[in-house]
C-alpha cells in the first residue's frame, strides 16, 4: 500500500503543533500568567491600542472569552479601556505603563525560549517552513 504523504504531513503538523502549544504553555506559566493573558499582552505591546474585536483576530480568542480575560488584566492594572474619541461605540485597549514593564521584562525571554525550538533549523528552513504553512493555512 501507498504511504499517503498528505495525511503523514498533517499527523506530524499536529503534533508538532500540540508539542510546541506545551512548550509555550509552560514557558509562559514561568511568569505566573495564561497564555491567553500573555497572548493578548503580547498583541497590545506590539500593534498598540486594539479593540477587543481586533484583538480577538490577533490572537484567535473568541470575544466572549476575550472579555473575560481584558477583565483579568485590568484588575491587575496590565490594560486599560478607552473610548474612541471618534465613534463613541468602539473601546481601545491599552496597555498600562506596568503592562509595558512587565513585557518589557518577559518578551525577550520568551523570544529566547521560543529561539531554543528553532534553534537547529537554518534561516533558510525557517523562511520555508513560513511559506509552506502560510500555503497550508490559506487553504
Amino acid at each position: 500500500m501507498e504511504e499517503n504523504l498528505s495525511l503523514k504531513a498533517f499527523v506530524v503538523l499536529m503534533k508538532a503543533a500540540k508539542s510546541l502549544t506545551e512548550y509555550v504553555k509552560k514557558d509562559i506559566s514561568r511568569y505566573d500568567m495564561k497564555t491567553s493573558d500573555f497572548a493578548v499582552l503580547e498583541a497590545l505591546y506590539h500593534k498598540g491600542n486594539l479593540t477587543v474585536k481586533q484583538i480577538s483576530e490577533a490572537v484567535l480568542i473568541n470575544a466572549g472569552s476575550m472579555t473575560y480575560v481584558i477583565d483579568k488584566l485590568e484588575a491587575k492594572d496590565l490594560l486599560e479601556r478607552r473610548p474612541c474619541k471618534d465613534d463613541r461605540r468602539a473601546v481601545y485597549i491599552h496597555i498600562t505603563e506596568k503592562g509595558k514593564q512587565l513585557m518589557n521584562d518577559i518578551f525577550p525571554k520568551h523570544q529566547e525560549a521560543i529561539e531554543e525550538v528553532f534553534q537547529e533549523l537554518t534561516a533558510d528552513e525557517k523562511k520555508t517552513v513560513i511559506d509552506l504553512l502560510k500555503r497550508i493555512g490559506q487553504r
